[in-house]
C-alpha cells in the first residue's frame, strides 16, 4: 500500500517508515524537520520512499500529497516540554490548524487516517489506569503548559466529529511516553536525556523532586500498536491508549540509566521554576489501562523496561563511536 506519514522524518514517524518500507510498502513523507531529521530515513532510503520538506499548514501540498494514497498517518505537531512553553501559539497553529489540513483532505480523497493524539489529554489525572473515557483535569487555561493538551484534544474531536458527520475513516491513539532509538532529548524528553548525561559521566538531571511516575512504551511495540488499529474496521472513531505496563518514578528511571551505563553520574534535582517558567506544573503519575486495544487486536506491550533503557544506551554508544570514528 501507499501512505502518507506526517512528521515521517520525526522519531515515531521514522520508526514506522522503516518498519512499512521493509514490508514492501510505499512512504511518502512530509516534514517540517524542525525536530524530525533526514538520518533518521537513511535505513528507508530507495525507491520505496519519497520525501518532502513542508508544513502541514500548507493546505495545498497536504492535499496533493494525500491524493492517491492508501493510508494517511497524522504524526507531525509541535512537540516537546520546551517547544510548547517557550511558543504556545505557533505550537496552537499548528496543532490546530495543521491537522484540519490533514483531515479535509482525507475526506476530499476518502483515505483512512490515523490521527496521533497524546496521553497528555488527560492532564493532570493520576488515577491508576487512565482509560480513554477517563476525566481530563487541566490546570488554568492561561498557563501555556496546557496548550499542547488542549489542542490534541480538539484533534481528537476534530477527528470523531469527521468521522461521524463526514463519514471519514479515522482512528485516534494515544500515546504514552514512547520511547526509544532515535529519540532526541532536545525538547524535553526524559529517557535520552538522561542516557546523553550518563555516558557523558555529567550530573543526571531530574525536575522536581523526582517522585513523579511515568510508564515507558518501546517505539516499536508504538509503531505495532498504531498499524494494529488503523487496519481494523471497529476502531473507526475510537480513541486507544497505547502504553506500557511499569510504573516508575522519574528518580528511579535515573538511578536506573545510571547503574545500567555504568556511569560515574550523580543525580541533580533542579526546581520546575528553574528548569522551565514560574508556575509550571507537571503530572504527578500517569498509568495507562490498555484492556480496550488488547481487545480488540491483541495488542500488548513486549519490551520490558530494561530493554528499552538498553536500547537506547547502546543507539547512543554506537552514534558517540560513530562520531569519533568520523
Amino acid at each position: 500500500m501507499r501512505y502518507f506519514i506526517t512528521g515521517g522524518a520525526g522519531f515515531i514517524g521514522s520508526t514506522m517508515t522503516s518498519r512499512l518500507v521493509r514490508e514492501g510498502h510505499e512512504v511518502v513523507i512530509l516534514d517540517d524537520l524542525s525536530t524530525g531529521s533526514l538520518d533518521n530515513l537513511a535505513d528507508a532510503e530507495g525507491p520505496n520512499l519519497t520525501f518532502h520538506e513542508g508544513s502541514i499548514l500548507d493546505r495545498d501540498l497536504v492535499r496533493s500529497l494525500t491524493a492517491g494514497a492508501d493510508r494517511v498517518v497524522h504524526l507531525a505537531a509541535a512537540v516537546g516540554v520546551h517547544n510548547i512553553v517557550n511558543d504556545p501559539l505557533g505550537s496552537l497553529h499548528t496543532n490546530l490548524q495543521g491537522t484540519e489540513n490533514v483531515l479535509d483532505a482525507c475526506v476530499e480523497h476518502g483515505t483512512k487516517v490515523l490521527v496521533a493524539s497524546t496521553s497528555e489529554i488527560y492532564g493532570k489525572n493520576d488515577i491508576d489506569g487512565l482509560v480513554e473515557d477517563s476525566d481530563r483535569i487541566y490546570g488554568s487555561p492561561i498557563k501555556s503548559r496546557w496548550s499542547y493538551a488542549e489542542a490534541k484534544a480538539l484533534d481528537e474531536l476534530l477527528a470523531f466529529v469527521y468521522s461521524v458527520t463526514k463519514e471519514l475513516p479515522a482512528v485516534i491513539v494515544r500515546p504514552f511516553n514512547t520511547v526509544g532509538p532515535r529519540q532526541t532529548g532536545r525538547y524535553g524528553m526524559v529517557l535520552p536525556r538522561f542516557v546523553d548525561q550518563a555516558l557523558a559521566d555529567e550530573p543526571v538531571t531530574v525536575y522536581g523532586d523526582g517522585s513523579q511516575s511515568r510508564c515507558f512504551l518501546h517505539v516499536e511495540d508504538q509503531v505495532e500498536g498504531m498499524l494494529a488499529v488503523l487496519e481494523h474496521d471497529q476502531a473507526v472513531g475510537e480513541p486507544f491508549n497505547v502504553g506500557g505496563p511499569s510504573e516508575i518514578t522519574i528518580k528511579d528511571l535515573a538511578e536506573r540509566v545510571i547503574s545500567m551505563s555504568g556511569s560515574r553520574s550523580s543525580i541533580r534535582f533542579v526546581p520546575y521554576d528553574e528548569a522551565y517558567a514560574a508556575g509550571y506544573e507537571d503530572m504527578r503519575r500517569r498509568v495507562p489501562n490498555t484492556a480496550k486495544i488488547r481487545e480488540l487486536v491483541g495488542w500488548k506491550a513486549t519490551y520490558s523496561l530494561d530493554e528499552i533503557i538498553q536500547s537506547v544506551i547502546d543507539h547512543k554508544r554506537a552514534r558517540l563511536l560513530a562520531a569519533v570514528g568520523d
